[in-house]
């Protein structure tokens, strides 16, 4: 993974950053109000899902986790190594991405029961027996 570069202005401890080294990915302009606001967008749809639903539990574990590391850290660098998933422009993606999968989730409704039951060998492993060609 390539590095991006860093100038540091000593005056005011900013550090600004020419390109992330990945191919069309951008340099975010305001990580921190970013990633803030995605991850309370998040948290209000996981909100709305039961609280024993396996996908809430796991990913208000991970998004709360992260919301702290970004509003406790003020150097970009730093959400980056404490969160250790990859540059902060990958963190936004990442961060897009669960709060389409938590707003799908809550139409999917996967915490509710199967309509049908499922067929008797559905979670059976593996799914097909492989007979010897033996005589």
């Amino acid at each position: 993974m390539k590095k991006k570069f860093y100038v540091e202005e000593l005056s005011s401890h900013c550090h600004f950053v020419k390109s992330t080294g990945l191919t069309r990915l951008a340099v975010s302009k305001n990580p921190h109000h970013t990633l803030t606001s995605l991850y309370s967008k998040t948290m209000r749809a996981l909100a709305k899902m039961p609280s024993t639903a396996a996908y809430r539990i796991h990913t208000e574990k991970i998004i709360t986790e992260r919301a702290k590391i970004v509003a406790n850290n003020a150097s970009v660098t730093d959400v980056e190594s404490k969160i250790n998933c990859g540059q902060v422009e990958e963190l936004i993606i990442q961060a897009e991405n669960e709060l389409l999968l938590a707003r799908k989730m809550l139409g999917w409704k996967p915490w509710e029961a199967l309509a049908n039951n499922a067929p008797p060998q559905q979670w059976d492993w593996p799914p097909a027996q492989i007979k010897s060609l033996t005589h």
